[in-house]
């Protein structure tokens, strides 16, 4: 079992993985704009392969491009199914290679997901998971309803629900959790119910609601996969978040992996992705400062308009009279214009917050050295 980890492992391992097929290739598409996995898939034709490509029927904004790779594919002879109808998405990524080896991927064959975003996929040769990866192939390429036989492949509709429910519920210790939204209220109830037992939960993604356990956003790269990593011992990577459409009306493909060498790296990638959070925050504080100065409390900038407000007074007096001088010589054309007004204010406004932000700096800087 091989961990594939985007974007740092690039397009190699799709383009190595293709290219090692010697009778078949079975691929299931739901995004595609990648020409060099085309030619690959192509090229594996002219060879005497076999490939096979399960084509989503529909996708959000791109299903004109779904249709034109349909017929650049038969074009180049390889043969096309095309995904039923009955679930919203067909969202499931995923490579055969004789019938032998498993590509189980989170990403889709894009250049937003394997050259830009955070995203894992499995190669495994275990003839289980190979033997019902088959099956799902097979039951999507025709239409027929899959019923799964092993729990370590978890799909969506069929079993997603219950596996996924069950890997929260058993952690002792520890989740860690990439997922860009997670919404599902009973999956949200356990990771509460876990956090309030003393689990450490933590998230990089979202959470639609309020939560007791920690959530950051990813900053260090966009996010696209979702996984899981339960006590540093059993991980997660699939296509499914934990969201109900994704859990109970969509075709989503995952698999559970304990492998302690992937398990480890999921970790320190998770741990990477988490620090850099604080990473971006603490650059664009000081980044904030450099520009702007360090920020004024509310109480020195309360203090600094009092002052200021005293000794503008008898000069707003004096600022008033300037201004109706200037508009009595500009004539009435300048009255009826309210950009001439408008103007004044905002010239008037920044110089005042200009003058406060001034004054409070320096008595700040007084004190310090008092």
């Amino acid at each position: 079992m091989k961990l594939i980890i985007e974007p740092s492992d690039g397009v190699a391992p799709i383009i190595s993985a293709i290219k090692s097929a010697k009778k078949s290739i079975e691929v299931a598409i739901f995004r595609f704009d990648y020409n060099s996995i085309e030619a690959a898939l192509k090229a594996a034709v002219t060879k005497g392969v076999k490939v096979t490509a399960l084509i989503a029927n529909t996708n959000r904004g791109g299903v004109k491009n779904l249709r034109q790779l349909e017929m650049r594919f038969l074009a180049a002879g390889i043969v096309v199914a095309r995904t039923d109808d009955d679930l919203i998405r067909y969202h499931d990524k995923y490579i055969i290679i004789d019938r032998q080896m498993l590509y189980m991927l989170s990403f889709n064959f894009t250049h937003l997901d394997i050259d830009r975003t955070r995203g894992f996929g499995i190669a495994t040769k275990n003839t289980k998971l190979v033997q019902e990866a088959i099956n799902l192939f097979e039951a999507d390429s025709t239409r027929r309803q899959y019923a799964p036989k092993a729990n370590t492949l978890v799909v969506s509709p069929a079993n997603s629900r219950k596996v996924l429910g069950t890997f929260l519920k058993r952690a002792k210790k520890q989740l860690l959790i990439f997922d860009p939204k997670i919404s599902d209220k009973e999956m949200i109830g356990i990771l509460r119910n876990q956090a309030k037992a003393g689990v450490e939960v933590r998230v990089i993604g979202r959470v639609a609601t309020r939560t007791e356990f920690a959530v950051r956003k990813p900053t260090s790269m966009r996010l696209h996969t979702r996984t899981i990593i339960r006590d540093h011992h059993q991980g997660f990577i699939g296509s499914q978040s934990l969201r109900s459409a994704e859990l109970d009306a969509r075709r989503e493909l995952g698999l559970l992996v304990r492998d302690p060498k992937i398990v480890k790296k999921l970790v320190e990638i998770f741990e990477a992705d988490w620090i850099a959070h604080e990473a971006k925050k603490e650059r664009e504080v000081k980044e904030k400062v450099e520009v702007e100065g360090p920020e004024i409390s509310k109480t020195d900038t309360e203090k600094a308009a009092e002052v200021l407000t005293q000794e503008l007074h008898p000069m707003s007096v004096k600022l008033k009279k300037a201004v109706k001088k200037v508009v009595a010589e500009a004539g009435e054309e300048a009255v009826e214009q309210k950009m001439v007004k408008n103007t004044v204010k905002k010239m008037v406004k920044k110089v005042v917050k200009e003058a406060v932000k001034e004054v409070a700096q320096e008595a700040k800087e007084i004190e310090r050295s008092a």
